[in-house]
């Protein structure tokens, strides 16, 4: 993955084209194919293959909690992190009076379950201030009525990365009854994550972890396993599922467990459980010391350009994704597929995403391209 024939091996799609669009898709290492092709034999099997497919779950959460340096009980899987922001938006119960933090800088998913929330909660919004979340504006958004912050680590939409630990303290001081939730999606895989402190992480399987679509991680600490307890129906997640009971009460498991609301994604699960052994045992502060120089190059580059970019380089909190605006970027963007050049064109933005298999040569060609609309 970091190098030239190591990435070549294990993603052969790499041969001839510059991908840089991990944050939108990533490209699964070959290893992912074979784990497919083995839940293939074991659906083979019929009710038998139970047996391999459970097996893989709990050597999937083996995986995750050894990534995120927690225990494997404090560890979950939906199929998608919309899911799972609905699911804790159950487990939260929210009610008029309460009031929820987001950022202008998060994903659909983890910005709007509160808007739906029966019990109408309040949403305040931390803005940010020239592609920067400044942590002066949120402590103004803290009451005792806060009952959940809702952040990511990394901004899909620019790149920014958060200040975690002067986040994470304003919160505890000024709202020490809320839920500090982080989605992780566009961080876990590629950056050594510092909000393992969290009450919550969800991160999507299919983007920086190198898995396929219909997985994400979930993880709920044990301290918080009594009050980040879900409230759906299901099965999976059910201490009385098949019990006598059963069709008068639903009694949950507590925290991470009660979001695995039913017959789990095995696919999904399958591929996720290789890649994150994939990623460990390249060491995820390996991937970041390698990418994490190609991002500043990008900067550089832009800079000198004189492009300016939606959220400005951080030293020491390098995250895999820089963005910016050009008044040229439909023709960028054609410039650079006829040059097998791949990053994310949408909404009159463009997002360069620099993960473990990309190489120097792969930011040389794209600022070569960018070049010629300075």
């Amino acid at each position: 993955m970091l190098t030239p024939d190591s990435r070549l091996a294990d993603f052969p799609s790499l041969h001839g084209r510059t991908y840089l669009n991990t944050a939108a898709e990533s490209l699964p290492p070959l290893p992912v194919r074979d784990a497919l092709l083995a839940y293939w034999e074991h659906k083979s099997l019929g009710m038998k293959g139970r047996d391999f497919h459970f097996a893989e779950l709990e050597a999937a959460r083996v995986s995750a909690a050894g990534l995120l340096a927690r225990e494997p009980d404090e560890v979950a899987f939906c199929s998608c992190s919309s899911e799972a922001f609905n699911l804790l938006a159950s487990a939260l119960d929210l009610k008029n009076g309460d009031e929820v933090v987001v950022t202008d800088l998060e994903f659909p998913s983890g910005a709007t379950p509160w808007l739906l929330a029966p019990g109408r909660p309040g949403v305040r919004l931390w803005q940010h201030r020239e592609g920067v979340l400044d942590p002066a504006d949120l402590r103004p958004l803290l009451n005792e009525n806060t009952r959940l912050v809702q952040v990511s680590l990394v901004s899909f939409l620019t790149g920014h990365r958060l200040d975690w630990a002067s986040t994470r303290d304003l919160v505890r001081s000024f709202a020490p009854q809320a839920v500090l939730s982080v989605d992780v999606t566009q961080a876990f895989g590629r950056v050594v994550l510092d909000c393992l402190d969290a009450d919550c992480l969800i991160g999507s399987s299919y983007k920086w972890l190198l898995g396929i679509h219909g997985g994400c991680v979930v993880s709920v600490p044990r301290l918080q396993a009594g009050r980040l307890t879900t409230r759906a129906g299901g099965w999976l997640h059910l201490a009385n599922a098949f019990d006598a009971d059963r069709f008068t009460r639903a009694e949950p498991l507590q925290g991470a467990a009660s979001f695995a609301v039913g017959m789990p994604n095995f696919p999904a699960i399958y591929a996720l459980r290789t890649s994150m052994d994939y990623l460990a045992r390249i060491g995820i502060e390996n991937i970041a010391a390698h990418a994490d120089p190609l991002v500043a190059r990008v900067h550089e580059g832009l800079a000198a350009l004189g492009i300016a970019t939606m959220s400005p380089a951080q030293p020491g909190y390098s995250s895999g994704i820089v963005a910016f605006r050009h008044d040229r970027d439909a023709a960028i963007q054609a410039a650079l597929l006829e040059e097998n050049i791949h990053v994310m064109h949408q909404a009159g933005r463009l997002r360069i995403a620099v993960h473990g298999y990309n190489q120097a040569t792969d930011i040389d060609r794209l600022l070569a391209v960018l070049g010629n609309f300075a």
